[in-house]
């Protein structure tokens, strides 16, 4: 019996996923505990494996695809098993599904209490402008109710599922109507725009079309191909001549869009000289941009040698580029979450300076151990698990009705990824040696980095430290991971001259700032954490106890 397979959940936070890579394809046998696809989280990119055996019969979501958590990703089955009705139950279609053809659901829909639509008025629907389109977002009317409208010009931008698209008109006339408003949104085939005579009352058409009354012999999509123009036979030899040249339309009107015609006029370009590679061959913005004039040659010397006077003015020539990068799920996660901390949590930054010449000792002496390893990051993790017993008000979460106190201490290490940032938790911080603490931390990072790390390995932290010492940084302030109510950003070790015992020597200090959430923390709760851990990670044999 086929089963569907729905887009999992993969960490706490994750709303969408995305398909990264599909490890099968359609009628690729299936077994249980094998790896179907890599699905990027808001976290990190995670490989989904099969709790199902079978046959892959069908995929939802394709490589490169968004989908919502729980939305159809995948339907295993028997080999040759009809999964139609699954399709058909769910959201999706099924692709074999038989199409009618546009005549046939015109004259289906005509009927006696149809309204007709008036001689030389075109109703203009949501375009389908990519092949998942199912509805569209008007980003910007180009063309406002009561504007001219010409063959070419460019009536919107439309956001789709994939980009955001300029939408040319390929009727001419009065924009009539507008049917949906800068910033909402509508299904594709919705009603985007009326164009028609200047004084057409398109009333009982607007009410038709949200009635389903309409009789839209004459309405327009996107998809509907343009008619070629009615040639007779004194003029079909002109005509003929006019569109072969392919910036030109009917009337020999130069076809650009209104961005390209801006952006020509403002270099100075004759858009006569410019090929277009849009639709029709109309002039767009790239067409311009990379336009190069050529330069006019004069005939004579003496035009090269009249002036003697220097040249004062002179124009640098250079590409100017600008590449889309599209978010990440990790990327929109890290925005969403961060923005909501800092937006919502008052925060506050308390600085201490740390010696470090007794870290310093004793990190060598510890790592001429055999088989030993301990980084300066680790010792902090640990003195701030120790401070955290000691000072319980910072281990804490803040919630509308009460204040979360953990006895447990889970500190969470930020570790930089390509994609941005992860926090992998190390648990029970405070019963873990220096040395276990040091395995766990690289053991997770790695895990971070080569995208294998659990969703559980990145849950539950108490607090946070974030180091960017190894970078060269002296001192910085974090965000609080929120639901912390505290986190600690870590400098890098300066060498520089100290005060010690009433004389100046050479001395080694390093920078620490906590960011509180002043909910939960308090300046002199913060401050008394921050003198514990001064003195632990000033004297680590205090951790060894």
């Amino acid at each position: 019996m086929a089963t569907i397979v729905n887009m999992p959940r993969l960490s706490d936070t994750m709303e969408e996923g995305v398909v990264a890579q599909w490890l099968k394809n359609v009628g690729d046998k299936v077994e249980e505990g094998d790896i179907l696809a890599e699905i990027e989280t808001d976290k990190a990119t995670m490989e989904f494996e099969s709790f199902h055996e079978g046959v892959l019969l069908h995929i939802g979501v394709q490589e490169g695809e968004t989908a919502p958590v729980d939305s159809l990703l995948a339907i295993i089955g028997d080999e040759g098993e009809d999964f139609a009705a699954l399709l058909n139950n769910g959201e999706a279609t099924a692709v074999e599904a038989p199409k009618e053809s546009p005549k046939e659901t015109k004259n289906a829909t005509a009927n006696e209490s149809s309204v007709a639509i008036p001689e030389g008025v075109q109703i203009i629907t949501m375009p389908r402008l990519s092949d998942t389109m199912t509805e569209g977002t008007v980003a910007t009317w180009l063309k406002n109710v009561g504007d001219n409208v010409e063959e070419g010009d460019i009536l919107a931008e439309i956001e789709t599922d994939k980009a955001t698209m300029e939408f040319e008109s390929f009727h001419e006339g009065t924009l009539l109507h507008i049917g949906i408003q800068e910033g909402d949104s509508a299904p594709v085939d919705s009603l985007l725009a009326i164009i028609g005579n200047k004084g057409t009352d398109v009333t009982a058409l607007v009410t038709a079309h949200a009635s389903g009354t309409l009789n839209s012999g004459t309405a327009s999509t996107s998809e509907d191909k343009k008619e070629e123009p009615k040639v007779t036979s004194t003029n079909k030899e002109a005509n003929t001549q006019v569109t072969s040249t392919n910036t030109t339309n009917t009337q020999g009107r130069i076809l650009a869009s209104p961005l390209a015609k801006r952006i020509a006029k403002e270099k100075g370009y004759n858009l006569a000289d410019i090929k277009g590679t849009g639709e029709n061959g109309r002039i767009i913005k790239k067409d311009v941009e990379n336009f190069t004039p050529v330069a006019k040659v004069t005939s004579t010397a003496q035009d090269a040698t009249s002036s003697s006077a220097p040249v004062t003015n002179f124009t640098i020539a250079g590409e100017e580029r600008t590449e889309d990068v599209k978010n990440s799920q990790m990327r929109k996660a890290i925005a969403k979450s961060l923005g909501n901390s800092k937006f919502n949590a008052p925060h506050f930054y308390l600085n201490i300076e740390v010696d470090m010449d007794n870290a310093m000792a004793s990190r060598k002496t510890i790592n001429a151990i055999p088989d030993t390893k301990v980084s300066f990051n680790d010792m902090v993790v640990k003195a701030c698990a120790m401070a955290l017993k000691k000072h319980p008000q910072v281990n804490t979460t803040w919630t509308d009705n009460v204040t979360k106190y953990h006895s447990h201490i889970h500190v969470g290490v930020a570790v930089a990824v390509d994609e941005g940032l992860v926090v992998p938790v190390v648990k029970h911080t405070d019963a873990l040696t220096l040395t276990q603490i040091g395995a766990s931390v690289r053991d997770l990072a790695g895990k971070a980095r080569t995208k294998k790390i659990k969703p559980e390995e990145m849950q539950g932290s108490t607090f946070t430290v974030s180091n960017l010492g190894m970078f060269g940084i002296e001192s910085f302030t974090s965000i609080i991971n929120q639901p912390n109510s505290a986190i600690l950003s870590v400098g890098a070790i300066i060498q520089k001259p100290v005060v010690k015992n009433g004389e100046i020597v050479v001395g080694n200090t390093m920078k620490l700032t906590l960011a509180c959430d002043h909910r939960t923390v308090d300046g002199a709760v913060g401050a008394q954490f921050l003198q514990t851990l001064k003195a632990y990670i000033e004297n680590p044999v205090t951790m060894l106890a």
